[in-house]
Protein backbone atom coordinates (compact mmCIF):
# COMPACT_ATOMS: atom_id res chain seq x y z
CA UNK A 1 0.00 0.00 0.00
CA UNK A 2 1.45 3.37 -0.97
CA UNK A 3 1.90 6.11 1.60
CA UNK A 4 -1.01 8.07 0.09
CA UNK A 5 -3.27 5.01 0.17
CA UNK A 6 -2.14 4.29 3.71
CA UNK A 7 -3.03 7.83 4.79
CA UNK A 8 -6.40 7.51 3.06
CA UNK A 9 -7.03 4.18 4.78
CA UNK A 10 -6.25 5.79 8.16
CA UNK A 11 -8.65 8.64 7.39
CA UNK A 12 -11.36 6.13 6.47
CA UNK A 13 -10.65 4.24 9.71
CA UNK A 14 -11.26 7.46 11.66
CA UNK A 15 -14.54 7.95 9.79
CA UNK A 16 -15.62 4.44 10.76
CA UNK A 17 -14.53 5.11 14.35
CA UNK A 18 -16.83 8.14 14.48
CA UNK A 19 -19.71 5.92 13.42
CA UNK A 20 -18.82 3.17 15.91
CA UNK A 21 -18.42 5.61 18.81
CA UNK A 22 -21.68 7.31 17.90
CA UNK A 23 -23.41 3.93 17.91
CA UNK A 24 -21.80 3.10 21.27
CA UNK A 25 -23.18 6.31 22.76
CA UNK A 26 -26.70 5.76 21.47
CA UNK A 27 -27.08 2.00 21.76
CA UNK A 28 -24.48 1.09 24.40
CA UNK A 29 -22.82 -1.65 22.36
CA UNK A 30 -19.48 -2.81 23.72
CA UNK A 31 -16.20 -3.01 21.79
CA UNK A 32 -16.53 -6.69 20.82
CA UNK A 33 -20.06 -6.19 19.50
CA UNK A 34 -19.05 -3.08 17.56
CA UNK A 35 -15.98 -4.77 16.08
CA UNK A 36 -18.11 -7.70 14.91
CA UNK A 37 -20.65 -5.37 13.31
CA UNK A 38 -18.11 -3.14 11.60
CA UNK A 39 -15.99 -6.04 10.35
CA UNK A 40 -19.04 -7.14 8.35
CA UNK A 41 -19.41 -3.80 6.58
CA UNK A 42 -18.01 -3.35 3.09
CA UNK A 43 -16.43 -0.06 4.20
CA UNK A 44 -14.19 -1.99 6.62
CA UNK A 45 -12.29 -3.47 3.68
CA UNK A 46 -11.00 0.00 2.72
CA UNK A 47 -9.81 1.18 6.14
CA UNK A 48 -6.58 0.84 8.09
CA UNK A 49 -7.92 -2.22 9.89
CA UNK A 50 -5.07 -2.46 12.39
CA UNK A 51 -5.66 1.14 13.45
CA UNK A 52 -9.45 0.70 13.71
CA UNK A 53 -9.23 -2.62 15.57
CA UNK A 54 -6.75 -1.19 18.06
CA UNK A 55 -8.28 2.25 18.53
CA UNK A 56 -11.90 1.27 19.14
CA UNK A 57 -11.33 -0.95 22.20
CA UNK A 58 -8.61 1.41 23.50
CA UNK A 59 -10.91 4.42 23.28
CA UNK A 60 -13.79 2.60 24.96
CA UNK A 61 -11.64 1.19 27.75
CA UNK A 62 -10.05 4.58 28.47
CA UNK A 63 -13.16 6.66 27.83
CA UNK A 64 -13.39 8.03 31.40
CA UNK A 65 -9.78 9.19 31.31
CA UNK A 66 -10.21 10.71 27.84
CA UNK A 67 -13.34 12.52 29.00
CA UNK A 68 -11.36 14.13 31.84
CA UNK A 69 -9.00 15.58 29.24
CA UNK A 70 -11.92 16.66 27.06
CA UNK A 71 -13.63 18.35 30.02
CA UNK A 72 -10.51 20.44 30.64
CA UNK A 73 -10.69 21.73 27.06
CA UNK A 74 -14.40 22.45 26.63
CA UNK A 75 -16.56 25.36 27.76
CA UNK A 76 -19.68 23.41 28.74
CA UNK A 77 -20.61 20.24 30.60
CA UNK A 78 -19.59 17.08 28.79
CA UNK A 79 -23.21 15.94 28.65
CA UNK A 80 -24.08 18.95 26.48
CA UNK A 81 -21.73 17.92 23.69
CA UNK A 82 -23.32 16.61 20.53
CA UNK A 83 -22.66 12.84 20.24
CA UNK A 84 -20.81 13.34 16.96
CA UNK A 85 -18.57 16.03 18.46
CA UNK A 86 -17.90 13.83 21.47
CA UNK A 87 -16.99 10.89 19.21
CA UNK A 88 -14.57 13.08 17.25
CA UNK A 89 -13.03 14.51 20.42
CA UNK A 90 -12.63 11.02 21.88
CA UNK A 91 -10.69 9.98 18.78
CA UNK A 92 -8.63 13.18 18.78
CA UNK A 93 -7.72 13.03 22.47
CA UNK A 94 -7.00 9.31 22.18
CA UNK A 95 -4.53 10.02 19.38
CA UNK A 96 -2.96 12.95 21.22
CA UNK A 97 -2.50 10.82 24.32
CA UNK A 98 -1.80 7.33 22.99
CA UNK A 99 -0.62 7.66 19.39
CA UNK A 100 2.48 9.81 19.59
CA UNK A 101 3.47 8.37 16.21
CA UNK A 102 0.82 10.69 14.74
CA UNK A 103 1.93 14.35 14.77
CA UNK A 104 -0.43 16.57 16.76
CA UNK A 105 -1.10 18.75 13.71
CA UNK A 106 -2.28 15.68 11.80
CA UNK A 107 -4.55 14.71 14.72
CA UNK A 108 -6.10 18.17 14.74
CA UNK A 109 -6.44 18.37 10.96
CA UNK A 110 -8.04 14.94 10.68
CA UNK A 111 -10.45 15.74 13.52
CA UNK A 112 -11.43 19.05 11.95
CA UNK A 113 -12.11 17.25 8.68
CA UNK A 114 -14.25 14.69 10.51
CA UNK A 115 -16.23 17.52 12.11
CA UNK A 116 -16.73 19.16 8.72
CA UNK A 117 -17.98 15.89 7.29
CA UNK A 118 -20.10 14.55 10.14
CA UNK A 119 -20.64 17.41 12.58
CA UNK A 120 -22.97 20.34 12.78
CA UNK A 121 -22.23 23.57 10.94
CA UNK A 122 -19.26 25.33 12.54
CA UNK A 123 -18.49 22.35 14.82
CA UNK A 124 -15.09 22.04 13.14
CA UNK A 125 -14.07 25.33 14.78
CA UNK A 126 -15.02 24.04 18.21
CA UNK A 127 -13.19 20.74 17.64
CA UNK A 128 -10.14 22.64 16.45
CA UNK A 129 -10.07 24.85 19.56
CA UNK A 130 -10.55 21.91 21.94
CA UNK A 131 -7.83 19.79 20.36
CA UNK A 132 -5.46 22.74 20.12
CA UNK A 133 -5.86 23.15 23.88
CA UNK A 134 -5.40 19.40 24.36
CA UNK A 135 -2.25 19.37 22.25
CA UNK A 136 -0.74 22.15 24.36
CA UNK A 137 -1.21 20.05 27.50
CA UNK A 138 -0.70 16.49 26.19
CA UNK A 139 1.99 17.25 23.61
CA UNK A 140 3.62 20.36 25.10
CA UNK A 141 7.13 19.44 23.96
CA UNK A 142 6.01 18.75 20.40
CA UNK A 143 3.92 21.95 20.25
CA UNK A 144 6.82 24.06 21.57
CA UNK A 145 9.23 22.44 19.13
CA UNK A 146 6.94 23.31 16.20
CA UNK A 147 6.61 26.90 17.40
Amino acid sequence: MSKQNSAGARTRARELLVQALYQHQLAGHDAAELLDQFHEQAAYERVDQEFFDGALPDILSSRSELEVHIESAIDRPLGQLDPVELAILLIGFYELKQRIDVPYRVVINESVNLARRFGAIESHKYVNACLDSGARSLRAVEVQARG
